[in-house]
């Protein structure tokens, strides 16, 4: 079955908002006396806000309530929304544009599939809601990556069926997603590592279309 949709990953892939993230973590961190650093940073793509302070609060001594983290949780959302608003489509991902466009001239299906609730005040910030025809995002999931869910959600709101999407991702958690899914997996950036993605690339700039868009390998 050939490849008619594919569903990016949000954070990394289209625009990067990691530096953003870090400072606003940085700061919740720094008020409540956690250590944090970058390496801890990187284990918090892909994740949920509330895992991301899980892990987070996992080097802290002090044992938090429910209320405490959701309030945490909260506090970080809002530094970090106020970071966003610094975005614009200047933070577009190179080779993102071209891809979308190249995709468009094919009838190829696309979709944003990424477990952050901020997607579409990110999509607006830089002018590339009305390019996609869907948008799964952690408004309308329970579960966040390495759960399949938000992708499946992608695949059923583009009407098709998971096999026939490939997924750009830029973290294990999302490749893995993807691979639950029964997806094709692209991995860029750091995901370029991840031994179970399908195609593995430093950036979009040189992704052969082609190879995208052929039949998932069988993996045993």
């Amino acid at each position: 079955m050939k490849i008619s949709a594919v569903i990016f990953d949000l954070d990394g892939v289209i625009v990067s908002t990691d530096e953003y993230h870090y400072q606003a973590w940085k700061q919740i961190s720094d008020q409540e006396n956690i250590y944090f650093d970058r390496n801890i940073n990187e284990r918090l793509r892909g994740v949920s806000r509330i895992e991301s302070l899980d892990i987070i609060l996992s080097h802290s001594d002090k044992i938090y309530s429910e209320s405490e983290k959701y309030l945490l949780a909260q506090r970080k959302n809002d530094i970090y929304c106020e970071l966003l608003n610094k975005l614009s489509p200047n933070d577009i991902l190179p080779g993102i544009i071209n891809l979308l466009i190249s995709l468009k001239t094919r009838d190829i299906k696309i979709a944003i599939g990424s477990s952050s609730k901020n997607t579409p005040f990110i999509l607006e910030q830089i002018g590339l809601t009305s390019n996609f025809d869907t948008i799964a995002d952690g408004n309308s999931i329970k579960n966040s990556k390495p759960d399949p869910e938000v992708f499946l959600l992608a695949a059923k709101m583009l009407g098709v069926e998971p096999e026939e999407c490939a997924v750009i991702e830029d973290a294990q958690a999302g490749v893995d997603a993807a691979k639950a899914a029964g997806m094709k997996a692209v991995g860029i950036g750091s995901a370029a590592t991840c031994l179970n993605a399908d195609m593995k690339l430093q950036d979009l700039t040189n992704l052969d279309i082609d190879q995208l868009l052929e039949v998932n390998e069988i993996r045993s």
